[in-house]
Order: C-alpha cells, then sequence, then structure tokens
C-alpha cells in the first residue's frame, strides 16, 4: 500500500509561478504593456495574471495611474524575494544546460586571500596564453567540506592529499614580516625596531573559521619566534584588531590604520608597488610547513591542467628564490 504523504504547506500555499512571473515583469518596466512585450503575451494577460495574485495575496501589488503602475510597499516586499529567486533558478539552469557542454575548464579551490593576492595578480597571463581554457575559482575557508556538487580539480593551501582520489606536490613555505603603508611607518619610525612594533596598532589574524588553513601564525606566535622576544607579553598600551579575515587586514593596513602580518607569496606585488613596506629586519620562515598543489588523480592527464600545472609552477618560482627553495 503506497504511503500517504502529507501536503506540503509551502509549496500548498505557493502563488502561480506564472502570475509571479508577470509580476515580476511589470514591476521591472513599471508598465503593463512593456511587461507583456517582454514576455511575448498580451497585455490583457498580464493584468489577469497580476489580478489573480493579488487575489491571492490579498493584498494590492500596484497603484495603478494612468498608464503607469508604481509599486505598493506589499508590490515593493515580493518584488525583492520574487526577482532574486527567478535570477537564482535562471542561473542554476544554465549551469545545469551548461554541464554537458564539453569544453576545457579547470575549476580551482583555495582561500580568499590566496584567489584575491596571488590569483588575482597572475591569472590574466593565462588567460592571455590560453583563451581556450576556462578557469572557474571557488575561494573557501572550508577545505574539507564542499557544497553538493563542487568537486574541484585542483586545491591550493597547505593541506596535504585532503581527499581519497587526490595526489599533492609541496610547493613554497610560508616566510612572513610585518607591513605596513608608507606613509603609516614614516608617521611611527620608532615601529622598526621589536620594542616599538609592539607600541603600535597591531591588526591581528585571529583563527575563528579557520582551523582548515593552516597553523595558525598571530602577532604572539611572531613574537615569540624572534630570540629578543621569547615568552612575549603585550605591552598595557598596545593596540590589538583582531579578525579572522586576512583580506581585511591587509587592506586596513593599506588605508594607514596599522601594521599587519605580511605572508610574503601574498603581499609581494602590493610592496613591489609600494603600496606596502616591510617593517624591520625580522621575519620568520616555516621551512618545514609547505604549500602544497593537490589535483584529482583523474585530471592529472588531461591537456587543461597539464597547461595550468606548468604554468602555475613557473609562477611560483619567486617564491622558492626567495625562500632558498629551488630544486
Amino acid at each position: 500500500m503506497a504511503k500517504h504523504v502529507e501536503p506540503d504547506q509551502i509549496l500548498v500555499r505557493m502563488p502561480s509561478l506564472r502570475a509571479v512571473k508577470s509580476f515580476v515583469a511589470a514591476a521591472k518596466y513599471q508598465n503593463f504593456t512593456r511587461a507583456a512585450e517582454a514576455l511575448c503575451v498580451t497585455q490583457a494577460a498580464i493584468s489577469r495574471q497580476i489580478r489573480e495574485l493579488e487575489a491571492h495575496l490579498g493584498v494590492a501589488l500596484f497603484k495603478r495611474t494612468g498608464r503607469t503602475v508604481e509599486l505598493t510597499e506589499a508590490g515593493v516586499i515580493f518584488y525583492d524575494a520574487a526577482h532574486l529567486s527567478f535570477v537564482n533558478i535562471a542561473q542554476a539552469a544554465q549551469r545545469i544546460q551548461n554541464s554537458g557542454v564539453k569544453k576545457q575548464e579547470l575549476v580551482i579551490c583555495c582561500s580568499p586571500a590566496f584567489s584575491a593576492f596571488w590569483l588575482s595578480h597572475r591569472l590574466w597571463r593565462f588567460f592571455s596564453a590560453n583563451p581556450d581554457i576556462n578557469v572557474n575559482v571557488v575561494a573557501t575557508n572550508n577545505f574539507l567540506q564542499m557544497e553538493p556538487g563542487v568537486r574541484p580539480d585542483i586545491f591550493i593551501n597547505k593541506i596535504s592529499d585532503p581527499r581519497e582520489g587526490y595526489h599533492s606536490e609541496p610547493l613554497f613555505s610560508d616566510l612572513i614580516y610585518p607591513v605596513c603603508s608608507p606613509q603609516y611607518l614614516e608617521q611611527n619610525p620608532e615601529i622598526n625596531t621589536l620594542a616599538g612594533l609592539q607600541h603600535s596598532t597591531l591588526l591581528n589574524l585571529s583563527p575563528y573559521g579557520r582551523s582548515q588553513i593552516a597553523e595558525h601564525v598571530d602577532w604572539r606566535v611572531w613574537f615569540n619566534s624572534q630570540e629578543a622576544q621569547s615568552d612575549f607579553e603585550f605591552e598595557s598600551d598596545s593596540h590589538m584588531f583582531n579578525a579572522n579575515d586576512y583580506n581585511m587586514l591587509i587592506q586596513m593596513a593599506l588605508n594607514h590604520q596599522g601594521v599587519s602580518l605580511g605572508w610574503n607569496h601574498l603581499i609581494l606585488p602590493m610592496i613591489e608597488q609600494g603600496r606596502l613596506v616591510k617593517v624591520g629586519d625580522s621575519e620568520i620562515s616555516f621551512k618545514e610547513k609547505k604549500h602544497f598543489l593537490t589535483y584529482s588523480e583523474s585530471k592529472q592527464d588531461s591537456e587543461a591542467f597539464s597547461i595550468f600545472k606548468a604554468w602555475f609552477l613557473s609562477e611560483i618560482k619567486d617564491e622558492k628564490t626567495w625562500l632558498g627553495e629551488v630544486e
């Protein structure tokens, strides 16, 4: 005997999608005739669908003034939600339709900081040389828990062999030193010493939500790595700003708001452009901790992956040279 299924109250109470589509078009163009032309139906059909929708909702959605219409307060609320929903549906349908198209495409997963500060400065060279390869970047801090349907071809992070079916190759280590804007350094020259630095405004990377990225390095770890500052304790006049978003900290440093720790492979372009400067001579490197290029074993023989891998390894030579890791 078939199991009885209770009515789905959300679906049962939903208004007609045809009526909602007519409403969205009328609200967008603020004119029933133009909405009808956009949907290839008659103006009478648009009017009928909107009357049915208003009856279903029990409110007026439009103020009718001559040939034009204007949204009521309820109409604005409903349009904001309905329009966004239709956009999401259309985009999802487009992705599904395109999924069967045979293209050379690579899905690359990395952290938001790596995508913003490393890839964005270099990918244009890859695009210029390889216009027939599409690249899709998924920026996330949750490398071990991807959304359903997301299966990256390549991971660039500090996790070796994150899942079955992938292979990792070591890349380069971290080199970390303080950075700030030239203006901030000019106004606070004392920060070139460790003693002066600890009294400045420190932009600190907090660990929250970053457990899947790498070992955590913040100002306390960095100061304690310096021989002269063993068991460092912040002074009472230290000013600390904490955020788990590295992009935000670097933007604050660019805006002359303090000193951030700089990961060399991320901030080197900004130093070369003169937008940031290295503070003092102290730095730390973690040569035992590597970044990895991790790729799906199913992609290792594909032409697109081989081209990207060769390009990527040529681009990271500067990082490896800086750390003395060139083979």
